[in-house]
Parts: C-alpha cells; structure tokens; sequence
C-alpha cells in the first residue's frame, strides 16, 4: 500500500493537526486506532451485547483521526432501532474497512518517510 491508494477515508490533516505533523506521534496514534477497530469490531452483531458501545467507541476513534465518514455512519448506527441494526452495522464494518485501508496507506508512507531520513 502506498498513498496513491489513499481513497479519502481519512483526512488525515485532522491527525497532522492534532499530532502537530510529529511522525512519530501519528504512527503511536494510528496504532491505537488500528488496535481499537481490532478489539471492538468483534461487537459489530446485532446478537451481541453491547454492539451500540462498539459502535460508540469505533465513531469516536473514527473522529479523533479524521474518519468523519466513518464517524457519521456509526452515529447512524447508534441510532438505529434493534430491528434495523444489521444493516446498519454491516455499512460500519463496510466503512471501517475503508478507512483501516487509508490507514494501512498512509502508515506505510509514514514509514517510508522514516527511511528516508
């Protein structure tokens, strides 16, 4: 993965912003973030208990990075009736994924930088 395969998912100014540009600092960030979608992601069913705190903690790690689409479906999500939740939660994985993708993209840039000094 490279940043051509950057597909919007994540305006990842939002965490240059927040991490003051420090590379360092935007890898450890966007780590946590990776492991968080990792450990709350098993809650995106709508047969397990507590998928809305899932969805809550994913919409909030979403936002912190810059994933405001990703952000606003899980706020959707949170909001949907029990009946209406897997269809619902099946848009967070679909959005998840995407965004984990520019993630993994831009991490790798990241990287690269690194090794170049």
């Amino acid at each position: 993965m490279a940043r051509r395969d950057l597909t919007g998912a994540v305006d990842f100014s939002v965490l240059e912003a927040m991490t003051g540009g420090d590379a360092s600092i935007s890898e450890e960030v966007l780590g946590l973030f990776v492991e968080q979608a990792a450990l709350w992601s098993v809650l995106l069913n709508p047969k397990a208990d507590g998928w809305r705190d899932g969805v809550h903690t994913i919409r909030g790690a979403a936002a912190g990075i810059g994933a405001g689409d990703l952000a606003s479906i899980c706020a959707e999500a949170e909001a949907t009736e029990q009946a209406l939740a897997a269809p619902a939660l099946d848009r967070v994985k679909t959005a998840l994924d995407v965004a984990l993708a520019d993630v993994a993209a831009y991490r790798h840039e990241l990287m690269l930088r690194g090794l170049r000094g």
